[in-house]
């Protein structure tokens, strides 16, 4: 069985830049201090801890909190997302 790998809030930031990145055109970037945000607000739980008691992130949990804050932002300046 194999494990997700797991992500430092710099490399959450990173990879959901990267998604971010591909739906805008280059033009969104996402902050550590956003992954940590999207954490302090519920969207993001930590699924680990690293060796210094930092918060660890799954791909799965990062794509998710990514999608859910994304949507509510296009929402509110009125763009419709298809939400399943």
């Amino acid at each position: 069985m194999a494990t997700e790998p797991l992500y430092t809030t710099a490399d959450a930031a990173a990879l959901a830049t990267q998604w971010r990145r591909l739906l805008s055109a280059g033009a969104a970037s996402v902050t550590p201090a956003t992954i940590r945000k999207w954490a302090s607000r519920g969207h993001l739980a930590a699924t680990g801890l690293d060796d210094r008691r930092r918060p660890l992130y799954d791909h799965t949990t990062l794509a998710k909190a990514e999608r859910a804050t994304r949507d509510r932002a296009l929402r509110l300046v009125g763009i419709p997302t298809s939400a399943p």
